[in-house]
């Protein structure tokens, strides 16, 4: 059932009204308010405020701290394409948190979605994940590819891996990882 232009424009509103008023409680320290803004956004489709949802719960921010309710709203946000929380899914998966198992292959899957998402830290952790062989094949020019596009973005870290993988590599490997950067750029980072 489709709901008319003006309803619809309306809870699109709501939905944003109530999302903002739950992070500048958040801000604040108001938890209780905050936790019933996001919800109220939650249950409407507002991926923002599921995967804020995910952290209170995961970090008992006002809440009993419920790993398993973290996962399903990082899982509903994530979902929507909300880059920090694939990461966060990746994170947790390379590492064995929050009651989801140790899975390298699970872990790359979410840090692909995220770096696909513009997600910084993503891409470097996806870059670790190549150079190590976690979860795919160990491959310098993935790994080089992702630690170049992480540390456009100035991220020290990626900078610091992209040099250590480059010593491992071949002139031709470097430039092959190079021009699959610039090609990853140019396509917003999707199907690198």
């Amino acid at each position: 059932m489709r709901l008319p232009n003006a309803l619809a424009i309306l809870l699109s509103v709501n939905v944003a009204a109530d999302f903002d008023d739950g992070r500048a409680a958040y801000n604040r320290g108001d938890y209780e308010t905050a936790l019933f803004e996001w919800q109220l956004s939650a249950e409407q489709g507002n991926a923002d405020a599921q995967f804020h949802l995910g952290v209170m719960y995961r970090h008992g921010e006002g809440v009993i701290q419920d790993y398993k309710e973290a996962v399903k709203w990082y899982i509903k946000a994530a979902e929507q394409g909300n880059a920090t929380a694939q990461y966060n899914l990746g994170f947790m998966y390379k590492n064995g948190k929050a009651l989801l198992p140790q899975d390298d292959k699970e872990a790359v899957k979410w840090y692909t979605k995220a770096a696909e998402g513009g997600d910084a830290l993503a891409q470097v952790n996806l870059g670790v994940m190549y150079a190590k062989g976690r979860g795919v094949l160990k491959n310098n020019v993935y790994a080089h590819m992702w630690f170049n596009i992480a540390s456009s973005d100035g991220s020290e870290d990626a900078r610091e891996n992209r040099d250590l993988v480059t010593k491992r590599m071949t002139p031709d490997q470097l430039a092959e990882a190079q021009s699959l950067a610039r090609e990853c750029v140019k396509k917003d980072y999707k199907n690198c």
